[in-house]
């Protein structure tokens, strides 16, 4: 049975809360379940922690145990050399992935540290990001 991981980054805990111009009303959980319904055949699991080191254990363990990743690495998207490195150390499939477009946003956001070492990256969609990413990776 395939197998994803969706790991989510700094705040994105409070998703459906925070900023609900940018990020929408409907939280992540809310939104998982409705993942599960839509790929019942796909084992989909999710993680989010707002600690870095965190974010890369979580990519080190889910490498070769999982068909694909879905990293929204939050504002890491933009500093974490450290997840950089860890997203091409490992041989599982990353898609990046954001529920804003980024590169619409305040120029500091511009600029992934993540995407060249990412399969791909999908940005702006909202939290149908995710669903997109799966169908990348199941595609």
């Amino acid at each position: 049975m395939t197998s994803v991981l969706i790991i989510n980054g700094p705040n994105l805990n409070l998703t459906g809360r925070r900023q609900t111009d940018i990020y929408g009303t409907q939280s992540f959980e809310d939104y998982l379940e409705a993942l599960r319904a839509r790929y019942p055949r796909i084992v989909i699991d999710a993680f989010q922690s707002n600690v870095e080191g965190e974010l890369i254990d979580a990519l080190q363990a889910a490498d070769g145990n999982r068909q694909g990743i879905i990293l929204n690495a939050g504002g890491y998207t933009h500093t974490s050399v450290a997840l950089h490195d860890a997203v091409a150390a490992i041989s599982t499939p990353v898609i990046e992935v954001h529920i804003s477009s980024i590169l619409a946003r305040e120029e500091f956001r511009h600029t992934s540290l993540i995407a060249p070492a990412a399969r791909g990256t999908i940005m702006g969609f909202g939290l149908e990001s995710y669903r997109l990413a799966i169908e990348a990776l199941i595609g």
